[in-house]
């Protein structure tokens, strides 16, 4: 490699933000991520009530304890900062609760907190290290968030069949290297390396092979970030042309000769502008149908057995992705299913993650409401789902009875948990995370937790290491 050859210019663009970019005076930034990361830690806990995650838990051979290593929240372990990436971005994600980006690309940016809090945590604990204070780990999640989004606005990953946990992985590469010391140029190494990988399919996502894989894949993409991310520190070197050399750059290979692009500069956008899942863990493009739902369930409770059949009324993207019909397998098959989402919407009038579990889905009145549903693209839900000046997620829902009768037909543009329902959102929030700390912490260790976050500025002074402390279990 030529000593003034320029890596590929969107991988220069990221590194520079991440070494020198300031987020100095970005108040709502901070704020914004102050409940981002509140409200992961709570789904990670939430998770550990589910055996399918918990298996998964823990060091790759059992006993093993790392000394000096980083903590998992809620948990005993012990563990090196590879495996507690996968761990903790696990948990985070399992039941599709954590905070969604939608653009040409979606995903969850807060995904990276797996990478950047096992980094934050390992760093913390070891010896002569100055621990990382939460403000720190706040600002690597505003720059995580903004290279993953900014990247989704103009690049589908899944046009091409390809994960969207890709942008995890390049996030978390950058910013771990970062966090772990590297210059610049290590950055630029970490990235190029990223953007070589092989690349998860998103099979697992969709049809007949729906599985679990969906709910560890952001797991096992931030835990190769900090893979890569300590490789680079090693001096492992990197590819300048990974992106764009003929034939065999990720361009030509992945995105049959487009240019990857970055459509806007890297500030704090993301972060600013995410959409929170606030009461129900249910695939976003879905979040609106079932609060539709849920505003009609009063009506109809008692009249199941008398509807003929029920419009949905959505966007291309949610007829893309969660339109499904026929058998669902599992839970990570039903809660990507529209369908699913609204009948138990309209039939308990709430939804939870155990609303997904085989006990409940073996209900016949589900898949009864599920065959009566009809899906339409509304054109102008489409065109405002894709305006980057509304970002609305809308969907309708009418019920029409067999005596020709119908409700009204509800309507909602904008879900719970995006930007312009931010005030009614955060209470609710933080209710949310109160809810899920009551999982595994008695009343004296939760006021302890609440206490300790409920001041934004004492919070962001407190060394990280003592925050996971109170988020373990008693010994």
């Amino acid at each position: 490699m030529k000593e003034d050859q320029r890596f590929d210019s969107p991988v220069e663009e990221i590194a520079e933000y991440i070494d020198s970019f300031s987020l100095e005076g970005r108040s709502e930034a901070y704020r914004t991520a102050h409940y981002c990361l509140l409200d992961s830690i709570g789904c990670a806990i939430l998770a550990l009530r589910y055996p399918e995650c918990t298996k998964l838990l823990g060091p790759i051979v059992p006993g093993t304890v790392v000394p000096n290593g980083c903590r998992v929240p809620g948990t005993n372990f012990i563990l090196d900062p590879i495996t507690g990436a996968f761990n903790i971005g696990s948990m985070i994600r399992w039941l599709d609760f954590n905070d969604t980006w939608l653009a040409a690309e979606w995903g969850h940016p807060s995904d990276n907190l797996g990478g950047i809090l096992a980094v934050a945590d390992y760093l913390s604990r070891t010896n002569n290290k100055k621990p990382l204070l939460i403000k720190d780990v706040l600002t690597y999640m505003i720059k995580a968030h903004e290279i993953q989004g900014v990247l989704a606005l103009e690049n589908s990953f899944n046009k091409v069949g390809l994960d969207h946990v890709v942008l995890v992985k390049v996030a978390t590469s950058a910013i771990a290297t970062k966090m772990l010391g590297g210059s610049k140029d290590q950055i630029l190494n970490a990235l190029s390396n990223a953007w070589i990988d092989g690349h998860p399919l998103r099979v697992y996502r969709h049809g007949s092979n729906t599985g679990s894989r969906k709910s560890w894949a952001a797991g096992d993409a931030t835990s190769r970030g900090v893979q890569l991310a300590l490789m680079a520190i090693k001096g492992e070197m990197g590819y300048p042309t990974a992106l764009s050399a003929k034939t065999w750059g990720f361009d030509d290979v992945f995105f049959l000769g487009e240019q990857l692009k970055i459509k806007q500069a890297f500030g704090s956008y993301v972060m600013e502008n995410i959409l929170f899942k606030i009461a129900y863990p249910a695939e976003f493009h879905a979040q609106t149908a079932l609060e539709c739902a849920i505003k009609l369930h009063p009506q109809i409770k008692n009249k199941i057995d008398e509807i003929e059949h029920i419009e949905i009324t959505t966007h291309e993207s949610a007829l893309r992705i969660i339109d499904k019909k026929g058998p669902l397998k599992n839970p990570a098959d039903r809660d990507h299913c529209i369908q699913y989402i609204t009948a138990v919407g309209l039939l308990f009038g709430t939804l939870t993650a155990d609303h997904y579990e085989d006990e409940i889905a073996k209900d016949p009145r589900i898949d009864q409401l599920r065959e009566k549903m009809i899906c339409v693209e509304n054109k102008q839900y489409t065109k405002d789902y894709l305006d980057p000046n509304k970002r609305s997620i809308a969907n309708a829902v009418q019920i029409f009875f067999k005596d020709g009768s119908k409700t009204d037909r509800i309507a909602i543009e904008y879900p719970l948990g995006h930007r312009r329902r931010r005030q009614e959102a955060i209470p609710l929030l933080m209710q949310k995370f109160e809810n899920n700390l009551d999982i595994l912490f008695d009343q004296k260790r939760k006021k302890e937790i609440m206490t300790a976050c409920s001041d934004a500025k004492k919070f962001q002074s407190l060394p990280i290491n003592e925050f996971i402390d109170l988020l373990l279990p008693k010994k």
